[in-house]
C-alpha cells in the first residue's frame, strides 16, 4: 500500500505523511517501497511459512498484519461501524494502516469512533503475554478474588490512565491491593443496596427502567453518576458520584416510597457499570497474602516486637484491612 496515494493518511495519529519517509520504524519486508511508511497488503509465500498460506489471484501467500484486521471488521461489522478499540500502542502504524486500506477499498469511513486504552502495569512495567508477567483468572481466584473484583479494578481507572495491577510487599511477595480494595468496595455497595431494598420493600424482581424517562430531579441521588459516563466514558468519575450518593442517602431515614425510588436509581447505575454485587451476610473471603501478613503481625506482637507489629498493621491498613486484636488471636475486618 502506497501511503502517498491516500490523502487522509495520518489523521488518526495526527501525523504529517510528508514526514513519514524519515520515520524510525522501517519494515523488514523485502518489497520495493516509495516510502518507509508503505506497508504490505499480501505477502508471497516463503518456504519457512510452512502451511501458513492461502491461494489467491496473486499466488500463494498470506495477508499482511494490518489486512487481516480489516478483513475481520468488514466480514463481521460491515464497511462502516460505530466503534473500534485497541491498545494505545496500536494507533500507529496498525490502526492508521487499517483505516487507509479499508477506506481505500470500501470508499467510505471505516469507524465512527476510535477508543484506545492504556496498558495495565505490573510493578510499574507493561503487563504483556510476551513478557510473561500476566495473570489468568484462575490465578486471581486462587488468591481469593472474583471476576467482579477484576472488573471493578478495571473501571476504577480511566481507560486512558495506566493502572498498576500488582504490587509487592516488604519481602517482595506479590500482592493485589487494588483487588482487595475492589472487593471491599463491592461489599460496601451490596450492604447499602440491601438496606435500601429492605426500607423500600423491593426485591430483585422490581423493575428500575422506569427512571430513564423521568426528569433529572426525580431520578434520585444516583443520576449524577451518568455524568461521568457521558464524559469520555469516565468510569472513575461515575464511581465517585456513586459513593458520594451513598454517603448522602440514609436508607433508614427514608419512606418506603423514597427508598424504592433511590434503589431504582442505584440499581440503574450498577447495571450500567456492569457490576456484580456479592451476597450480603456471608463470610468475608480473606486473601492468602493478607492472612499471611496478619499471622506475621500476630507473631511479632506475641514476641513483643512492637515496631514490626505496628508496621505490619499499617501495611494491612493500606491494603484495606483492619486488625482487631483478641485475647488469643485477632480478627480481620475489611475497611
Amino acid at each position: 500500500f502506497r501511503v502517498s496515494s491516500f490523502a487522509e493518511y495520518g489523521r488518526l495519529s495526527h501525523l504529517d505523511k510528508r514526514e513519514l519517509r524519515y520515520g524510525a520504524a522501517v519494515s523488514d519486508d523485502e518489497y520495493e517501497k516509495d516510502s518507509v511508511a508503505d506497508f504490505v497488503l499480501w505477502k508471497a509465500r516463503k518456504p519457512e511459512d510452512g502451511e501458513n498460506f492461502w491461494e489467491s489471484p496473486w499466488g500463494q501467500g498470506r495477508p499482511g498484519w494490518h489486512l487481516e484486521c480489516s478483513a475481520m471488521c468488514r466480514e463481521y461489522l460491515g464497511d462502516t461501524f460505530d466503534l473500534h478499540s485497541g491498545g494505545v500502542d496500536l494507533i500507529f502504524p496498525h490502526h492508521e494502516n487499517e483505516i487507509a486500506q479499508s477506506e481505500a477499498a470500501n470508499g467510505c469511513q471505516m469507524a465512527d469512533h476510535w477508543f484506545h486504552l492504556t496498558h495495565l502495569l505490573v510493578d510499574g512495567g507493561k503487563m504483556s503475554k510476551s513478557l510473561g508477567n500476566f495473570y489468568t483468572l484462575d490465578q486471581i481466584e486462587a488468591a481469593g478474588f472474583t471476576g467482579a473484583d477484576v472488573r471493578y479494578v478495571l473501571i476504577s481507572a480511566h481507560y486512558r490512565q495506566s493502572l498498576n495491577f500488582v504490587a509487592r510487599d516488604q519481602e517482595g511477595n506479590e500482592t493485589f491491593p487494588a483487588l482487595a480494595g475492589a472487593h471491599h468496595a463491592l461489599e460496601r455497595l451490596a450492604k447499602f443496596e440491601a438496606a435500601l431494598k429492605q426500607q423500600g420493600q423491593v426485591d430483585d424482581s422490581t423493575g428500575y427502567d422506569d427512571l430513564r424517562g423521568l426528569p433529572r430531579e426525580e431520578q434520585g441521588a444516583f443520576a449524577a453518576a451518568f455524568d461521568g459516563l457521558l464524559n469520555d466514558l469516565n468510569t472513575p468519575d461515575a464511581l465517585g458520584h456513586l459513593f458520594s450518593a451513598i454517603k448522602e442517602v440514609k436508607p433508614e431515614t427514608l419512606t418506603s416510597e423514597e427508598a424504592a425510588r433511590q434503589w431504582r436509581g442505584f440499581r440503574h447505575v450498577i447495571e450500567a457499570l456492569g457490576l456484580a454485587l456479592p451476597e450480603v451476610g456471608g463470610e468475608v473471603a480473606i486473601p492468602d497474602d493478607i492472612r499471611a501478613l496478619a499471622d506475621k503481625r500476630f507473631s511479632a506482637k506475641s514476641a513483643k516486637d512492637w515496631a514490626t507489629a505496628d508496621a505490619l498493621r499499617d501495611e494491612l491498613g493500606a491494603l484495606g484491612w483492619v486488625v482487631n486484636d483478641a485475647k488469643d488471636g485477632y480478627e480481620l475486618v475489611p475497611k
